[in-house]
């Protein structure tokens, strides 16, 4: 299942990226006493009460402004609005409430979502318990004080998030069809992707909004069999400035690959591989989905003999880090690969439900220690005891060795790449979660 989204929103300067990285637990989002410094989103997950939630920080809102930067801010605001799950609205203890206050609660009224509103700066409870009620006039329910600079409140918030968060698991029945994102860049041909498999197949499809995210799922059954996807598509506007884009398609990506099987990064072939497209994948590959990377565009790219091969070598090089990712190269203008589609997404879909005997692994484990000794620190030797799976989507395995803080990446990419040589694994990740055993347990 998903992990529903948290949008945190309010004016400029009332601490909501203070609050992002104190729920977040790090320093992600930048931090100055001045209106309008986070004029992006940025997203992260979370854990609390046992359950998973993917937050997102946004730019301060000016319901009424002609000051360009703000006004592209309180338009990233409202397509965070439209896509999350529940809404934290961040208003400010210190400076009272304004108008600015109720024009944005109204604006949150009209999105008919669940709404939290948090009065931020309150350090002294007892001392300013008054000034907090003046916040009920917003017709938002109970505001819940808080300090995010000092850290205090934030349990008692993620409470009365977790009450108000939707109950999916009553509500959605359970679906088996393959899930697939189509992800990436404004304008790489993501909807041209997806309308050109409907027309090819030429069936009746269903096109149903989601409930809660801003994106189409669009059926379509191929040779007997019923896929659904997720189209991540949607800007048309070219006056927006860069900044706007990435994290708009960011945003999107997030949503999208939460609610997917498999990933599809469409990289345009005319333009080539870029950082934004690293972003765009590192999002599916942080959360273990199958990844499948389409070029399209590509009857527009004048070819020689080794144009394929130095296309796929820029590729590899700036997406180095999913190298298990196959890649096609497709037109959707004319079709051309677009039905080996189809099985490159059966194909990931098998190796990443794909679960792999104990005996076996072990075997592995045994073989690859053999012919590469463990790493040695101090006169002290890594040693690899044992290894299970203990799940899929994606495959996940534990293990156990004699002292973790012997193991090195390198080694364990090494053994990562032995259990990819035997069973592919092919177009998914894999994860191989260390886990020491003591001394009295080897006896």
């Amino acid at each position: 299942m998903s992990k529903p989204i948290l949008a945190i929103v309010g004016r400029p300067n009332v601490g909501k990226s203070t609050l992002f990285n104190a729920l977040a637990g790090s320093r992600i989002a930048i931090i100055e006493d001045t209106p309008g410094v986070t004029r992006d989103r940025i997203y992260a997950d979370i854990d609390w009460a046992g359950r998973n939630l993917t937050m997102i920080d946004t730019g301060g809102i000016e319901p009424d402004t002609n000051d360009v930067i703000l006004a592209q801010m309180r338009e990233q605001a409202q397509m965070a609005i439209d896509t999350a799950d529940v809404i934290l609205f961040i208003t400010d203890l210190k400076m009272g409430l304004t108008d600015s206050d109720d024009k944005v609660a109204d604006m949150l009224r009209r999105s008919h979502k669940p709404v939290v509103l948090v009065v931020n700066k309150v350090d002294n409870y007892v001392k300013d318990e008054a000034a907090v009620y003046e916040f009920y006039s917003l017709g938002l329910g109970d505001p819940v004080p808080i300090s995010a600079a000092n850290r205090t409140g934030l349990g008692d918030l993620l409470d009365e998030v977790l009450k108000v968060l939707p109950d999916k698991k009553g509500s959605e029945v359970e679906d088996d069809r393959p899930k697939v994102a189509i992800i990436g860049k404004p304008n790489v041909g993501k909807s041209s992707l997806i309308n050109r498999l409907l027309g090819e197949n030429r069936l009746i499809v269903s096109d149903i909004a989601g409930t809660t995210r801003d994106a189409v799922d669009t059926a379509v059954k191929y040779n007997g069999k019923e896929y659904v996807f997720i189209d991540t598509a949607g800007l048309r506007r070219k006056n927006r400035v860069k900044e706007d884009l990435e994290h708009y398609m960011i945003l999107r990506a997030v949503a999208a690959v939460e609610r997917s099987d498999i990933a599809v990064l469409v990289i345009d072939a005319e333009e080539g591989v870029t950082e934004q497209d690293a972003k765009i994948a590192g999002i599916a590959h942080d959360r273990g989905k199958g990844i499948i990377i389409a070029v399209n565009k590509w009857d527009a790219i004048e070819k020689e003999t080794n144009t394929a091969k130095e296309f796929t070598e820029r590729i590899r090089s700036t997406l180095a880090f999913m190298p298990y990712a196959d890649i096609l190269f497709v037109s959707a203008k004319s079709g051309q690969r677009l039905p080996k589609l189809y099985d490159e997404i059966d194909a990931v879909l098998e190796n990443a439900s794909r679960r792999v005997q104990t005996g076996v692994l072990n075997e592995i484990l045994s073989e690859a220690t053999a012919l590469q000794q463990p790493p040695m620190d101090k006169g002290k030797r890594l040693r690899c005891l044992y290894i299970t799976q203990v799940s899929v989507k994606p495959p996940t395995f534990v293990l156990f060795v004699n002292d973790k803080q012997l193991m090195h990446f390198s080694y364990l990419r090494y053994l990562e790449n032995k259990i990819r040589e035997t069973f592919s694994f092919k177009g998914t990740a894999i994860r191989i979660l260390i886990r020491e055993r003591k001394r009295k347990d080897q006896a």
